[in-house]
This record gives C-alpha cells, structure tokens and sequence, in this order.
C-alpha cells in the first residue's frame, strides 16, 4: 500500500526541489481532485436548475430568451464534462509516473504552466508547435 503524503500548509512546488518529487505529485493530485469536484458540483446544479426551469413561458421573446440561456449552459456544462475527463487523464499519469512530461518531447512541463494548467500534456515551446502545425493544416 502506498504511504500518503504529508502536505505543508500553503505548499507551492519550487524549482529548487526534485521535480515530481512525492509532494510535488500530492500537490497536484489534491488540485485536480478538487477541481473534478468544483466541477461535478456545477453539473448537479444545472441538471437541478434544468429541471426547475421547464417553464411555459407566454412571451416568445422571453422563451427565446430562456432557450439561449439553457443552450449557453448546457454547451458550457458540455465543455466542463470533456474537461473532467481531462483531469482523470491527467489523475492516471500521476499514479504512472508520466505526470509532469511532455508527451512529444519527455522532458518537464515546467511547475509554472502545470500549476496554472494541471492537465497540461505538452511543453509551452510544444504546445506551440503543435498549434502553428494546426493552423497550417487548416489553412490547407
């Protein structure tokens, strides 16, 4: 069984410490478990609030209304749920050990770029490069 890690209060990752150490890998961890939960939480409300709002409505303007409100929030809830499959990707790389590499290149996704995108797969310089090859093709 696999020890649990001991977090500091307020622990950031630093350069200074092995990358992907221990707590670097729990850091992480925590942030995506709770992101996924954020995330789960905000479905529920819309499936509650969808149900509530089936409202026949006289008004066309106001029913158009509350039709493109339920699209915005149903595309929304749509991009979140693609999103927590993106953090249960990103959950298995820690358990495997590949969290923290780029997928092109091997090398380190720095701390900076993970912290502020978890589910990161790719280098900043990579990820560039698969985005201009992106553009080029679609302008093919």
């Amino acid at each position: 069984m696999k020890q649990e890690t001991i977090l500091p209060e307020n622990y950031i990752p630093a350069e200074s410490e092995p990358f992907m150490n221990a707590r670097q890998l729990e850091y992480f961890r925590r942030k995506l478990l709770m992101w996924k939960e954020e995330l789960l939480e905000g479905s529920k409300e819309t499936l509650v609030d969808l149900a509530n709002s089936s409202r026949n409505l006289p008004d066309v303007a106001d029913r158009a209304s509350e039709e493109t409100d339920r699209s915005l929030e149903l595309r929304t809830r749509d991009r979140q749920r693609k999103l927590v499959s993106k953090i249960d990707a990103a959950l298995r790389r820690i358990e495997t050990g590949d969290f923290g590499y780029c997928n092109v290149t091997g090398e380190p996704i720095s701390l900076k770029r993970l912290n502020a995108r978890p589910i990161a797969t790719m280098t900043l310089e990579a990820q560039e490069r698969h985005e201009r090859r992106e553009r080029v093709h679609r302008d093919d």
